[in-house]
């Protein structure tokens, strides 16, 4: 294959999934020195991301696959008759089957002085660079050129700060795409951003001005200075290789090809936009896309046939919706149309119908392109407008019909996603399957993953199978709760409402779970953030925020003093060494630019942050949904490269949303160069320095399922980043699902990124005001949670190891390895006490502990004997009359685990039965007897217990034993 751009690499892909690779040897030539990368995403390079993130092929697909990529190689020439290639290194390379994936050239009129220094074209990386760095040393740039790739163009000089001017031969932009209503708009609105347009303008030729300036003198005797010119009027097919080896041409240029994409040649084959089909050529990356997949199945012997491709566009370009479909020209006989302008909003719209009214033709969206797929859908599967077709176009409430009144009628067959060829049919099969959410479906299906612009549609769609195969969307976040996590949030803050049991009363039912308690407790603590072990709040935290700190397997913790930033004085790291050495602690810095210190027993904690908190430290919080951390680089500061304080603006963003409890853990990112070393684009918040200021990234992650974060802002003053991303944290606290992680939470938002910037940078729906003032309550009510516990003895007595006594837990058995500790293996490990596993012995009544040492609702480990018990209280429910409620004894083992920890987890109820929820693996038992509810075969040993006077008296005999010892009736 020659070239190996979008369409080439697809096509590779679309060998290896009918595993082409293992009948053929594949040898790609690539005349770049860089593999394939997206071009639709090229404006993205200016902004930050880097050409690594760009490109399109997996690591190590090339090497997997036995494909031979030659890079920075061009073929020369094409020897028809031998069957082999020569290339600008020497080489010969004979081919049985020859593909042309050359693509196009950036067309740059014959104007004299085209060719002056500071002329250049906008289609490769390398143009990119060279474009770059001449703006470094430029006030203005002009682009000639006002079509798609113009205003593409015109967006990158103005991501590089260049002031930006567009000139177009046409008397409008887009000329090819919109009609005069829509260029009108669009020309509006990109004024509005300080964006010259001038169009109607012929330019006679390029001269020097000044020292290193051009001019463009035009015909009508005008003139603009500037210092850099981009060419971006059109492409045109690279099909020089054909020509010169006799294959047959379009009539506009192009390799001529039949419906299998077979030239004149049969052993030769084009796709994309090198390729004529019936004298069209075709400047979209979709229509490329769909040659590929013809040409991979015939080529695996399968019928397919490429029978043209729709050319509608949906783009934003300089921040502005477009979308053109079909005849948006009007040039259909007997057509009529109709327009729909907001002038204050600055939107036009505009369909074509067939003058029977029966056929959608074509339109045109400026400003909110929102109708696009379901407008496509029509004209693709000649589904009839409805009886009043303007309906389509006008908002709700003037007459609009609802935005997915056509998903029920489009046929199996309709192309849902074009990009990867998939149709509602596809899209139903992956939902009958089991795919629930848009998250789903797009890792079942591919669709929605190429350009985006499909996934309102996909969503429609998802969503209607969902309802018509009888599955509610579930939003309950649990049978103790018939609410989603939003609608909660929302009660609890509209209510004013400060503690679980408030909710609970008036609007849920039972103890709780796993779920429903958690959850309280975190939107709770985003809402009012009290202290988390006040008695009404500890019951609802799972044990990692019940003891400040990550459980480990073993039933240790680990310890993570903050680090903002990862800044840390040579004092506080002898401090952290000094904790770790009393403590016999496992040390080992974290990828969050952070220490941490591992195999803590539970009692050890006040201690252990005593001394951390003398010296100077706070909590991480690297046991909660919350900010984990900002890692940053030493910027500017230190760094030849960095060109803002990246290490102040951490520090000031870590300080500002510690403690924030959130849906799920965030991090945070702050490169000081586009170098990007805090790898601030794998973050829920990114911020890159420029020298203009921050570019703002949202919504990364780095994890199990990474994805690049987008750009949401440029050139932002660091006043500015922080007032966005209060916005958008205190918005995703809103909004999200429980323990959704940012990206996910984007990905299911309906609009995408487009709509998070209309809702916190324009404040389309009025709240931003709001959410500012909520971050505000948050970050002044902050506190270090354990500083609040160090000062409170009755909070302190929760950290006992046993309510009645001081043995430390046998179980936890650390050995020696690389000079440190970690736990014992099992084969490691002493043999347990026999004699603690058997009740022989006459029964007896223990006094444990005062029933105030156990919390209520919750739990603590005591011993009876040389047992492990895990005491459980329930208090009487409120409104009944007396009592002192219900304590239970299991054992403190969780089963399944090494670990004695049990005493640690949730309590609530399963169908109004009491549990306890485990700790470490989540299983329920129950309170009753020690049964697993998930497992008939687990279950943990259980003694009767009782209430006498205040104390908590419990059998010395479990209730198994006591079962086998009772007399036979």
């Amino acid at each position: 294959m020659i070239g190996h751009g979008m369409v080439g690499q697809y096509f590779l892909e679309q060998l290896v999934a009918r595993e082409l690779h293992r009948r053929y040897r594949i040898i790609v030539f690539g005349a770049e020195r860089r593999p394939a990368y997206d071009r639709v995403h090229l404006s993205a390079y200016f902004s930050g991301r880097s050409a690594g993130s760009l490109t399109l092929a997996p690591d190590g697909f090339f090497a997997l696959h036995g494909i031979e990529l030659r890079c920075a190689t061009t073929v020369t020439a094409i020897d028809r008759q031998r069957q082999c290639l020569t290339d600008n290194l020497g080489g010969t390379t004979p081919y049985d089957r020859l593909v042309l994936a050359t693509g196009s050239y950036a067309f740059v009129p014959p104007i004299p002085g085209s060719d002056s220094p500071g002329c250049m074209a906008y289609r490769t990386l390398d143009d990119l660079d060279a474009i770059a760095a001449r703006a470094r040393h430029s006030r203005r740039g002009a682009v000639l050129g006002g079509g798609l790739l113009g205003l593409e163009a015109a967006n990158a000089l103005r991501q590089l700060g260049l002031e930006t001017h567009v000139v177009e031969f046409a008397p409008r932009l887009m000329a090819v795409q919109l009609d005069d209503g829509g260029a009108a708009m669009l020309r509006r609105k990109i004024e509005a951003l300080q964006v010259s347009v001038h169009t109607g303008k012929n330019t006679r030729r390029i001269t020097r001005s000044g020292q290193d300036g051009l001019r463009l003198e035009f015909t009508d005797g005008g003139y603009l200075d500037t210092d850099l010119v981009l060419f971006s009027a059109g492409i045109r097919p690279a099909d020089r290789l054909g020509r010169e080896c006799g294959l047959t041409s379009g009539a506009r240029g192009g390799v001529a090809i039949d419906d299998g994409c077979v030239t004149s040649d049969a052993a030769i084959f084009a796709i994309g936009e090198c390729a004529s089909w019936r004298d069209r050529l075709y400047g979209l990356v979709a229509p490329g896309y769909q040659m590929a997949r013809t040409l991979a199945s015939r080529l695996a012997g399968q019928e397919a046939a490429f029978g043209g491709a729709d050319t509608s566009t949906r783009l934003k370009l300089l921040g502005v919706e477009v979308a053109s479909l079909g005849d948006a020209q009007e040039t259909t006989p007997g057509c009529q149309s109709y327009a729909w302008t907001d002038g204050p909003r600055q939107i036009y719209k505009k369909i074509v119908v067939s003058a029977d009214k029966q056929r959608l033709l074509g339109a045109v969206l400026v400003g909110d392109s929102a109708e696009f797929s379901i407008l496509q859908q029509m004209m693709l599967n000649d589904m009839a407008p409805p009886e009043r077709p303007e309906s389509l176009i006008l908002p709700a409430g003037a007459g609009g019909a609802p935005k997915a009144a056509g998903v029920a009628s489009l046929p199996d067959s309709a192309q849902v996603c074009s990009c990867h060829n998939v149709s509602k049919g596809e899209i139903r099969a992956a939902v009958a399957a089991g795919a629930g959410d848009l998250a789903a479906v797009k890792a079942g299906t591919r669709a929605g993953t190429g350009c985006g612009g499909c996934v309102p549609l996909l969503k429609q769609v998802m969503e209607y199978e969902l309802s018509q195969r009888g599955v509610e969307v579930k939003k309950d976040v649990c049978g103790h709760f018939a609410y989603s996590r939003q609608e909660l949030y929302h009660l609890i803050r509209v209510n004013r409402i400060r503690t679980f049991s408030q909710l609970l009363a008036q609007y849920g039912r039972g103890l709780g779970c796993e779920v429903c308690k958690p959850l309280a407790g975190s939107l709770l603590a985003s809402c009012w953030n009290d202290y988390l072990l006040q008695p009404e709040h500890l019951p609802l935290q799972d044990t990692n925020d019940r003891y400040f700190a990550n459980i480990q397997k073993d039933g240790t913790y680990s310890v993570v003093p903050r680090m903002s930033a990862g800044e840390v004085t040579p004092t506080g790291l002898i401090a952290v060494g000094q904790v770790a050495a009393r403590f016999n602690l496992y040390t080992k810095v974290t990828g969050g630019q952070r220490i941490a210190l591992f195999g803590a027993r539970m009692e050890q904690l006040p201690a252990i942050w005593r001394q951390l908190v003398d010296a100077g430290f706070e909590t991480g919080h690297a046991y909660g949904k919350s900010l984990r951390t900002v890692k940053s680089c030493v910027g500017s500061t230190w760094c030849r490269f960095g060109v803002q304080d990246s290490t102040g603006l951490a520090v000031r963003l870590e300080n500002r949303y510690k403690g924030l409890r959130t849906p799920h853990k965030f991090k945070l990112g702050v490169s000081g160069c586009t170098r990007e070393c805090a790898e601030a684009q794998g973050k829920d918040i990114g911020a890159i320095a420029t020298d203009k200021g921050w570019n703002l990234y949202v919504c990364g992650n780095g994890g199990m399922k990474p994805r690049h974060a987008d750009l949401f802002a440029t050139d932002l003053d660091a006043d500015r980043l922080i007032a966005l991303v209060d916005r958008l944290l205190m918005f995703y606290i809103r909004t999200a699902d429980r323990l959704q992680r940012t990206s996910t939470w984007l990905d299911n938002l309906e609009g995408g990124v487009e709509y998070l910037r209309r809702v916190i940078m324009d404040d389309s729906l009025g709240i931003c005001a709001e959410l500012e003032q909520e971050m505000q309550a948050v970050v002044a009510s902050y506190q270090c949670e354990w500083r609040t516990t160090l000062a409170d003895a009755d909070r302190l007595a929760l950290f006992r190891g046993f309510v009645n006594s001081a043995q430390p837990d046998e179980a936890v058995v650390m050995v020696a390895q690389r000079h440190q500790i970690r736990p014992a293996r099992a084969d490691e490990r002493p043999l347990p006490d026999s004699s603690l596993a058997s009740g022989a012995g006459q029964e007896s009544w223990q006094p444990v502990c005062v029933l105030g040492d156990i919390p209520a609702n919750a739990g603590m480990a005591a011993r009876l004997g040389q047992r492990q018990i895990a005491l459980f209280y329930l208090p009487p429910a409120a409104g009944a009359a007396g009592g002192d409620g219900r304590v239970f004894a299991l054992s403190n083992h969780e089963a399944g685990s090494d670990a004695n920890v049990l005493a640690r987890g949730l309590v609530g109820d399963v169908e109004g039965e009491a549990v306890v929820i485990s700790p470490l693996y989540k299983k329920h038992f129950r309170l009753r007897d020690g049964c697993c509810l998930e497992d008939a075969g687990l279950s943990v040993s259980a003694w009767p217990a009782e209430i006498r006077q205040g104390r908590v008296w419990v059998s010395t005999r479990a209730l198994t034993e006591r079962a086998q010892a009772a007399p036979a009736p």
